[in-house]
C-alpha cells in the first residue's frame, strides 16, 4: 500500500466527488443522485471483495480483475449491456476526478472494455398490419389521405426511407417500373416499383389540388408547400389508433416491414441490402433477427411440445 496516498474514508471520497458534480459541473440533482448510487454500490462491492473499506488508498490499488469482478457481479444481477456501458462511464468519470483532486491515478480502468450494446431489432409490422396502414389512405378519394397513403406505400412497397419519398420531385412522373433513388451519402440505387406503388402515387397526383410544376416537390402539404415528415408521422399516429395497431407502427416501421417480409418470403440478404441502400451487409443482417423472432413465436405457439396440459 502506498502510504503517500492519504487514507480518506470511502464516504468522504464519494461525498467530495458528488459535491464536485453538483457544484462545479452543475449537473442536475437526478444525475448526481444516479452517480451517487453507482459509486456507493461500487464501493460496497469492493468492501466485500477486498475485505476492507474502499477508501482512497484501496481505490488507488485496484487492478483490472477487481473491476471485472464488479462488472461480472452486476451482470449476474441482470444488468444489461447498455446499462453496464453507462456504469463504466460513471466509474471512469469518478476515477478521472480522483486523479485531478488527489493525484491518484489508476490506469487499470482504462483496460476494461464494456460489452458491446446489441443494436435494437427493427420493429416490423405484420403483413396484415402493414397492408391495413397503407390501404387506409391509398384508396381514399380525399387528396390528403391519398397523399399519405402514397408516401406510406413507397415505404412499404419499395423500401424507401420517408425522407427519400418526401424528397421526390415531379420529374419522377409518371412513375415507371423502376426508380433511381439517391440515399444516404449521395449513393444512388435502382428500386423496382410494384403496380400497387405506381397506382397509389398516380391516385394522389390525380387528386392533388396544387399545381405540380416540373422540378417541384411531388408531395405537398395542405397549403401547397413541401410535405414534412412530422405530418406523415401524425397521420400514422392517428391511423394506428383507428386500426388498433401497436405504438411501434411508425412510418419507418414500414421500411423495416418491407425488408422483413421480403426475407420471410425467401429474399436473399444481398438483394435486400441493395434495395434498402445499406452500405454494409451487417446492417441488413439485423432483419434475420426479426425473422428468427417470428419463427420462434410461431414455433412456440404451434409445436405440440410447447403446449401444456
Amino acid at each position: 500500500m502506498n502510504i503517500a496516498i492519504p487514507n480518506i474514508p470511502a464516504d468522504d471520497v464519494r461525498t467530495t466527488f458528488l459535491s464536485h458534480l453538483a457544484g462545479e459541473r452543475r449537473l442536475s440533482p437526478k444525475t448526481v443522485e444516479a452517480y451517487g448510487r453507482d459509486i456507493r454500490d461500487f464501493q460496497s462491492f469492493l468492501s466485500r471483495h477486498l475485505g476492507e473499506p474502499a477508501g482512497l488508498r484501496a481505490l488507488a490499488g485496484l487492478v483490472p480483475t477487481d473491476f471485472r469482478a464488479y462488472l461480472a457481479h452486476r451482470r449476474g444481477a441482470g444488468l444489461g449491456s447498455a446499462s453496464v456501458q453507462r456504469l463504466l462511464s460513471a466509474l471512469r468519470t469518478f476515477f478521472r476526478y480522483l486523479e485531478r483532486r488527489w493525484d491518484v491515478a489508476n490506469s487499470a480502468i482504462a483496460l476494461i472494455k464494456g460489452p458491446r450494446a446489441k443494436r435494437p431489432v427493427p420493429k416490423a409490422l405484420s403483413i396484415e398490419g402493414a397492408k391495413d396502414l397503407v390501404h387506409a389512405g391509398s384508396q381514399s378519394d380525399n387528396w390528403v389521405d391519398a397523399r399519405n397513403g402514397a408516401v406510406l406505400t413507397l415505404a412499404y412497397g419499395a423500401g424507401l426511407r420517408i425522407s427519400e419519398a418526401l424528397g421526390l420531385t415531379t420529374d419522377a412522373l409518371p412513375l415507371g417500373e423502376t426508380l433511381i433513388i439517391v440515399g444516404k451519402g449521395g449513393k444512388s440505387r435502382l428500386v423496382p416499383l410494384l403496380p400497387a406503388v405506381r397506382d397509389a402515387v398516380a391516385h394522389y397526383v390525380h387528386l392533388c389540388p396544387h399545381p405540380l410544376d416540373p422540378g417541384t416537390p411531388l408531395f405537398r402539404g395542405a397549403r401547397g408547400g413541401a410535405l414534412g415528415p412530422r405530418t406523415v408521422q401524425g397521420a400514422v399516429q392517428h391511423l394506428r389508433g383507428a386500426l388498433g395497431l401497436p405504438e411501434t407502427a411508425t412510418p419507418h416501421a414500414l421500411r423495416h416491414s418491407f425488408a422483413t417480409h421480403l426475407l420471410a418470403g425467401g429474399g436473399d440478404l444481398r438483394t435486400i441490402q441493395q434495395l434498402l441502400g445499406h452500405a454494409s451487409l451487417s446492417t441488413t443482417q439485423r432483419y434475420t433477427d426479426v425473422d428468427a423472432e417470428r419463427l420462434r413465436a410461431v414455433h412456440a405457439a404451434a409445436h405440440p411440445r410447447a403446449r401444456r396440459g
